[in-house]
């Protein structure tokens, strides 16, 4: 059977707004400001599981002899470097991780405030016959 159903009187959009080239502009620039987000939250959830796996591993090296030798991944490579060398490596890789982490976090915020700004002029435009919520 067809699953077909009729809307509601109250869900009908009689009001006959009308889109206008503008108001086109910025239904795309909250998707790609949405779009942009998406790729960022993806990005910042790599760098926290990154920074918790230099954490762990900084605990490790912290705990070995400092006459020892570390294998230290570098790339696709892994260099043979002293403890204390490894160390210090590790704490560069750490601030860089920080840095990425920090700076892409104020760039998500940057594309919340800018959706959050075209909501609340697309909302007020079309009400409900427009849906920006995920």
């Amino acid at each position: 059977m067809n699953n077909m159903r009729m809307l509601a009187e109250d869900e009908e959009n009689d009001d006959g707004v009308e889109v206008t080239w503008e108001d086109q502009q910025q239904i795309n620039t909250f998707s790609k400001l949405n779009a942009r987000l998406r790729g960022i939250e993806d990005r910042l959830e790599q760098l926290r599981q990154e920074k918790e796996a230099l954490d762990d591993l900084s605990t490790e090296l912290e705990l070995m002899d400092e006459d020892m030798i570390v294998l230290y991944k570098l790339g696709e490579s892994f260099l043979h470097l002293s403890q204390p060398k490894a160390l210090a490596r590790l704490e560069s890789d750490q601030a860089a991780v920080s840095a990425q982490f920090s700076e892409l976090s104020h760039v998500a915020e940057e594309c919340e405030s800018g959706m959050k700004d075209l909501k609340v002029r697309l909302y007020a435009k079309f009400g409900r016959a427009i849906n920006l919520d995920e």
